[in-house]
């Protein structure tokens, strides 16, 4: 049994790594930028902070990112990175072909740098960090246990105390056990939402700051779902409302109005096995997508939840991250456990296709790529440049 695990793990190795040949021999064709950096450790969260800055002479602008460790028993941090992004006049260098990796390496003066600014001690890996959108210095985390801490990066040094210890600013409290989904209100500052495996949400209101100490106790705690809830967002437009999916297969619409924190305003089943994520449109305040272990993604007009809207398929295992576009209402993308990132258009859907293209999936789907490592997807804009 022992040697089959073995032998299993080492052709699925086999196949990833032909996997990322094939993609990295195709990036030219299907990216204008590409850039890859490698990690000291891995990352189970990234999400892209909204500033950026643009220096003097450069034919670049430098971004930020949130990301986190998962390390083998070793300290872990909370993690700002920047990321030097070629502007959109910025001319390709020839120069910087590299002959051992057979592939070009620069535009102008920038090699597509990135650079690790600030470690901040955390306790246990980082399940998920989420910057807050009214002040972006201020970070939640998920941690292994059932805390959710907050820190202002600003009021520490960048490079981590030795000793290992985790000062964070503040210490939510509500929870029984750990959990992933994390979401601040983007219409009311400091209100924060937590999924969580003991099956509930907490909500709380950081901007009255702690009673005691560092600690922040949960302002109302929602206990609708009968499994681990696996995600939880607020909605993009409406400020007491917000969304809510879970293993026991259900997408949950919440009011924050509303005296009854046991039952959800809206309950669907959504999928036929755990819904693991959930985006709210940008764009449109009915429309949200569902991703779940089912393999599928689901589209749902909040005016008629008996109804599914659509299903996209073309994931071969579970899907742990769905994100809208910021900057086109049609485009979405999802991620999963099959190392694939796909990215759908809606207005697609439905389109004639030859018998040939129907064999690399559905009209909707505009670009799957081979070369997803970990299950997160995020967009940003820079210029006309989108990014995951």
């Amino acid at each position: 049994m022992a040697d089959k695990e073995v032998y299993d793990d080492a052709v699925e190795e086999r196949v990833i790594n032909e996997e990322y040949k094939i993609w990295k021999k195709n990036t030219p064709f299907l990216y204008d930028l590409v850039m890859t950096h490698a990690l000291e450790w891995p990352s189970l969260t990234v999400q892209w902070l909204p500033d950026v800055t643009r220096p003097e002479g450069k034919d670049y602008t430098v971004h930020r990112l949130v990301l986190g460790t998962h390390t083998s028993d070793e300290q872990n941090h909370l993690v700002i990175a920047s990321v030097q992004v070629p502007n959109d006049d910025a001319q390709f260098d020839a120069s910087h072909y590299d002959s051992e990796k057979g592939e070009f390496g620069g535009f102008g003066s920038v090699s597509g740098k990135i650079e690790i600014e600030i470690k901040i001690n955390h306790e246990g890996e980082v399940n998920r960090a989420r910057y807050m959108p009214q002040n972006h210095c201020i970070i939640a985390t998920k941690t292994p246990t059932s805390d959710v801490l907050v820190f202002n990066y600003n009021k520490h040094p960048s490079k981590p105390d030795p000793s290992g210890e985790c000062s964070p600013d503040m210490r939510l409290k509500g929870h029984q056990k750990e959990g992933y989904g994390l979401s601040w209100n983007p219409n009311l500052s400091g209100n924060l939402l937590s999924a969580s495996d003991d099956h509930t949400i907490c909500l709380w209101d950081i901007g009255a700051g702690p009673k005691e100490g560092k600690i922040v106790d949960a302002k109302t705690i929602f206990t609708g779902h009968t499994a681990v809830v696996e995600d939880v967002s607020w909605h993009l437009l409406h400020e007491s409302l917000f969304g809510s999916v879970a293993d026991d297969q259900k997408l949950m619409i919440w009011d924050t109005r509303s005296n009854n924190t046991s039952k959800a305003s809206h309950a669907v089943d959504a999928h036929t096995a755990e819904v693991n994520c959930l985006s709210f449109n940008p764009y449109s305040e009915f429309i949200l997508a569902t991703g779940s272990a089912d393999k599928t993604v689901a589209l749902w007009d909040l005016r008629n939840l008996k109804l599914k809207l659509h299903s996209f398929e073309s994931h071969k295992d579970e899907i742990f991250q769905v994100q809208w576009s910021p900057h086109n209402e049609t485009i979405l993308a999802s991620s999963g456990t099959d190392r694939r990132l796909n990215v759908w258009d809606l207005s697609k859907i439905g389109e004639e296709q030859s018998a040939e293209d129907a064999e690399d999936g559905p009209p909707e789907l505009c670009l799957f790529d081979i070369n997803v490592h970990f299950c997160a997807a995020e967009f940003f804009q820079t210029g006309q440049k989108s990014c995951l």
